[in-house]
This record gives C-alpha cells, sequence and structure tokens, in this order.
C-alpha cells in the first residue's frame, strides 16, 4: 500500500500511532458507518480456553444440527491470526435492525438489503482509513468467517450473551447484527461487561420449538431458524413452523432488554423492503425462480433458496389448514 503523500512537500505524510488514531479518528468513524455500539478487544492471544471447551461440547452433543461447517477450521474460530497473519486488535461493532412486526412470518433482521453487504461495505471505509493512517493491515469479517463473533464482543463490552444465544447490548437491546475489523495494529482494548440474564428465563420458555435450554445451550435440531434457513432437504417429520417462513423472532420478542431499551436508529438499507415484508405463505409456495431473484435480489433470503422457502411455505399451510380442522 502506498503511504499518502504530503501536499507540502510531495513526500509520504507520517504514518498515525495506532493509540493516536484509535482515540481520535476511529470513534468518529465508526458512528459515521453507522454503529450502535463498539468496543475492541486484543485478540493476540485467542479464544480463552474454557470457552474453547463448552464449543467443543457443543458440537460434539450434536446442537449445531446440519451446520457441518460450525465443525470445521476450529484452529482458526480459536486464533484470529490465522484470518489476518498478525491479529493483534479486533473492533467488534453492533449495527442495529428494525424491532419485528406482531405476525410477521419472516424474521425482522432479514427484510431489508443483506446484512453482509451492508456491514461489509459500511465497515470497508472504516478499515481503509486505518490503514492509510497506520499503515497496519486489516479484515473485515461479517458472519461468515469462522469467527466467535459473539465471544469477541462480550471480551470487548459491547453487550453480554444471552441465554438465547444473542448478543445483548444494554440500553439497546438484541435486535443487533454483529461485524468485525482485524487489525495488525495494536489497539487500546474495551473491558467486558459484569452482566447475565440472572434469574431471566423467558426467552427459554417463550421459545416455540423448546430449542433453548436454561444453561444457555441452543439445540439447533429444534431451532426455527435453522430448520427454516440452514436446514437441507425435508423438515423432520411432525415439524410444526409456528407461523414461520423464515428465521423466527420469538426468544428476541420475549427479551425484556428489548422491551425496555431505547431502539437505536436503523440503517437505511436494513429497513424493511414492501415486497419482503408483505409477503405470505401462500405467495411464497407458487413463486417462480424469477419472481423470487427478483424480490430477494440482495436479501438474505436468498440463504434458503427457493426451494427452501416452498418447502417452508407448504409446511406452514399444512400445518395451518391442520389446526383448522381440528376447530371445526
Amino acid at each position: 500500500m502506498n503511504s499518502p503523500v504530503s501536499p507540502c512537500d510531495g513526500g509520504p505524510a507520517p504514518l498515525m500511532p495506532a493509540e493516536e488514531f484509535a482515540a481520535g479518528r476511529l470513534p468518529g468513524l465508526l458512528k459515521e458507518a453507522g454503529t450502535a455500539a463498539w468496543g475492541i478487544a486484543d485478540c493476540s492471544h485467542g479464544v480463552d480456553d474454557a470457552d474453547t471447551a463448552a464449543y467443543t461440547r457443543w458440537i460434539e452433543s450434536g446442537c449445531h444440527a446440519g451446520m457441518d461447517y460450525m465443525a470445521r477450521n476450529r484452529d482458526v474460530r480459536t486464533t484470529p491470526a490465522l484470518l489476518l497473519p498478525g491479529a493483534r486488535s479486533m473492533i467488534c461493532c453492533a449495527f442495529a435492525y428494525e424491532p419485528p412486526r406482531p405476525g410477521a412470518v419472516i424474521a425482522a433482521y432479514a427484510l431489508g438489503t443483506d446484512y453482509h453487504e451492508v456491514i461489509r461495505s459500511r465497515l470497508g471505509a472504516v478499515a481503509r482509513a486505518m490503514e492509510e493512517a497506520t499503515g497496519c493491515a486489516t479484515r473485515v469479517c461479517v458472519d461468515t468467517a469462522p469467527l466467535r463473533e459473539r465471544y469477541w464482543a462480550s471480551k470487548c463490552g459491547v453487550g453480554f450473551r444471552g441465554l438465547n444465544g444473542h448478543l445483548i447490548v444494554p440500553g439497546k437491546g438484541s435486535y443487533m447484527l454483529l461485524g468485525e475489523i482485524l487489525a495488525t495494529a495494536p489497539l487500546p482494548s474495551t473491558p467486558a461487561l459484569d452482566r447475565d440474564c440472572g434469574l431471566c428465563r423467558r426467552c427459554v420458555a417463550a421459545c416455540p420449538a423448546g430449542a433453548l435450554r436454561p444453561d444457555g445451550t441452543v439445540d439447533a435440531r429444534r431451532c426455527l431458524s435453522y430448520l427454516t434457513i440452514e436446514h437441507r432437504g425435508a423438515l423432520p417429520e411432525g415439524t410444526d413452523l409456528h407461523g414461520r417462513l423464515y428465521g423466527c423472532d420469538a426468544c428476541a420478542m420475549a427479551c425484556p432488554h428489548n422491551a425496555c431499551s431505547t431502539a437505536p436508529e436503523t440503517l437505511p438499507e436494513l429497513r424493511p423492503r414492501a415486497a419482503v415484508a408483505a409477503l405470505t405463505a401462500r405467495e411464497a409456495a407458487v413463486m417462480t425462480q424469477e419472481q423470487f431473484s427478483a424480490i430477494f435480489t440482495h436479501s438474505a433470503i436468498k440463504r434458503a433458496k427457493l426451494a427452501g422457502l416452498q418447502r417452508n411455505a407448504c409446511a406452514l399451510m399444512a400445518t395451518q389448514l391442520g389446526h383448522l380442522k381440528k376447530n371445526e
């Protein structure tokens, strides 16, 4: 990378110390990028042994269901320097999306433009500014990289991990999407929060499929978000989608942190698209590939593909029909 040229002497401008950049320019850049909360973690030592062991137990118990990618690259998941050689710092960021609407059949986070594209673009601008100012190397990660996002976001005080697996940002809730900037620069870290869910078990009680355990274990084999998005092939016999077509917001809607929080501003790109928000199961069931591609261009819902969405729609309508017959 070429150093910026000074307009005064034509030579390279001096690089800014990483700590000076973190204290001076970084907060403004992250605010401009639209973050609802952020923190900095020292990632040079990797994930701690206790959390690594807990993750291993989760995988070995089969709670990751058919998400085989969760069991791969476990060395990378514990060591961010394998994603970016020389990584010493991780800037963890939370971006808000609009809360779910009552009766919605699609999870709220998926109603707008694909958050992977949105967050990567916004954090990419911050990363480039950091590279130019400090001379460090960076890498932007959003969900798809083998990175323990919620672990690191908890480590640096962005929020704390709820019993439903969501990151809860105190005062702002859990309707958040995460993104990170790995950097070789030694940025000053921010402290973790001493918070947890205490005795609250509202999300556990609210989960319609019983996927949440009181100890904070999430069993993806029962989770409606997993079944409607990640699961491939026919749904397990007897599956009740409880009115969901894509994803599920039940546990988040039950969380008191979302009921009592002041919702931060949603990025314009993440606001619901009318055509997606209005979609019904009946419309999805008869949708053509051309219609699917048009409605869900640059949408996270493409993850399920047309076949998955129609499978969900048919299962949902069959359950609804069964309920009607019982009530006749």
